[in-house]
């Protein structure tokens, strides 16, 4: 594991930005795993700066999302593709039919979940799986007990996941309490794995993902068995970390 720590929020972005470019520029073919959510919003910020001066190409990327509501289409406003359209793939010169997203209004769960599993599998695989950090220890939307031997499910969500989300509807009442999310499995699959974390309000979970056991109970501690991960947090989110380990 590599730890990172950056100074604050924009120190971490650029500093996974830089890291995900990388990947791009050493494998212009490159499988890029991606994440929605606040967290990497400032990361894809900085990519579309980047490519924008032109030294980042996006031509030959395909992305697969790790996530996406059920029922919302992907025109709807909250809608996991319409984030990655608004925060990325609009800006840069990506081909969409090379972003995948799951389908969210597929009603039969296990055609929509074996669909996707399949489109992982089709392209070769994730080289760089970006992720964030639920309060809960959550990555995409594997909960709290979530079986690590799980590939792309759908998931009841948890009332805090709900009650987290509700700030981007108008009513409660329009939350999905479903979503299709790939599982530990294929997380755990990609060659690489990029986490980054930010805020205070992470640090006692950042600790236990990164030194305490390996649980279903904290679905991200999980990453402390792959061979490839990278963590970028900045100074409050390290700070439990900092003063329990260093």
């Amino acid at each position: 594991m590599l730890l990172i720590e950056a100074k604050d929020y924009n120190d971490m972005s650029r500093k996974a930005a830089n890291i995900i470019s990388a990947q791009v520029i050493m494998k212009p073919h490159a499988v890029l795993g991606l994440a929605t959510g606040s967290t990497p919003v400032g990361a894809y910020k900085q990519l579309v700066e980047w490519y924008n001066k032109g030294d980042l190409d996006f031509a030959n990327v395909t992305s697969v999302n790790l996530d996406e509501y059920k029922g919302l289409s992907p025109e709807n406003d909250q809608s996991y593709r319409y984030f990655m359209n608004t925060n990325l793939f609009n800006h840069v010169n990506i081909n969409k039919e090379s972003t995948f997203v799951p389908n969210g209004l597929e009603p039969d769960s296990e055609k929509a979940c074996a669909a996707y599993n399949e489109i992982i599998r089709s392209v070769g695989g994730i080289d760089l799986q970006l992720l964030g950090l639920g309060n809960n220890g959550h990555i995409g939307f594997n909960e709290p007990g979530a079986a690590f031997e799980k590939e792309t499910h759908c998931v009841d969500l948890t009332e805090s996941t709900i009650q987290a989300n509700k700030r981007f509807f108008e009513k409660v009442e329009d939350v999905p309490t479903q979503a299709y999310t790939m599982g530990i499995k294929n997380i755990m699959q990609a060659r690489k794995v990029l986490l980054i974390v930010s805020g205070e309000g992470k640090a006692e979970i950042l600790d236990k993902v990164l030194y305490g056991p390996v649980t279903p109970q904290v679905p991200a501690s999980i990453l402390q068995l792959h061979n490839d991960l990278t963590v970028v947090a900045d100074e409050a989110a390290m700070s439990v970390i900092k003063a329990k380990h260093r």
